[in-house]
């Protein structure tokens, strides 16, 4: 059974040979803007991508969290759940490549910072959530016919285990560790005084998806190209079309 999960995890984290790679940003922009403790969503080249995208009816299918640089060469690292290696440290170059976005924590304090970095550092080395192949086998379907509402379920489907993580859910535990709020779910409590309190429920982990991070009001998108000054009168455009 190790063997079959194993394999299944390779066939799945195999780029798909039609797919057509457009990278929105530069690999020296992403790293003059990124942040420790920002979220990088990733539109994934791969077969397990494909389904993700389809269960989450959303452009995004991997998340990694950037902590920062590396010691060696100083190339800007990221931490992130893979489904073969488990979670460890990539190189922001890993993804130079693919469509992205930086979704960054607003006024997320240097104390949470530290104490959000510390939480993935300490999860380096565990794997991926594979209690069994059937958590894998449902991505062998790319597009299954099931209703908008039980999407989300089946990508939630795992064995549980603390000592395992997917991407989302990794840094989702993360910063549920400081109280810093995703897409929590909001109870409204009325008072003796007829006052409307909201409470926030923290939402299960194994529930987000890396589309949360993107629609989340509590994360600001983060776009490299206009926060390094944009102005649309400097682009040279080829030659105009007779049409124009």
């Amino acid at each position: 059974m190790n063997k079959i999960t194993r394999w299944l995890g390779r066939y799945l984290d195999t780029p798909l040979s039609n797919y057509k790679a457009v990278s929105t940003s530069s690999p020296g922009l992403l790293t003059s803007i990124l942040k420790p403790g920002d979220v990088l969503l990733v539109e994934g080249d791969t077969r397990i991508s494909v389904a993700i995208k389809y269960l989450t009816q959303s452009t995004w299918s991997h998340a990694a969290i950037y902590v920062g640089e590396g010691s060696g060469d100083n190339e800007a690292v990221l931490i992130e759940a893979d489904i073969e290696m488990g979670v460890i440290i990539v190189p922001l170059s890993k993804y130079e490549h693919l469509h992205t976005r930086i979704c960054r924590p607003k006024n997320l304090t240097e104390e949470d910072q530290k104490s959000l970095i510390d939480f993935l550092v300490k999860r380096i080395g565990y794997q991926y959530d594979m209690k069994n192949v059937i958590d894998l086998m449902r991505y062998l379907l790319p597009t299954p016919p099931v209703p908008v509402s039980w999407r989300r379920r089946m990508i939630a489907l795992g064995s549980g285990d603390p000592t395992r993580a997917i991407c989302s859910t990794l840094i989702a535990q993360a910063f549920q560790s400081i109280c810093y709020p995703i897409l929590p779910d909001i109870e409204v409590s009325n008072k003796k005084d007829h006052v409307q309190r909201e409470i926030m429920q923290i939402r299960h982990h194994s529930l987000y998806t890396p589309r949360d991070f993107d629609i989340s009001p509590y994360f600001e998108i983060i776009k490299p190209s206009l926060i390094k000054g944009f102005n649309y009168k400097e682009i040279n455009w080829a030659k105009k079309s007779p049409l124009i």
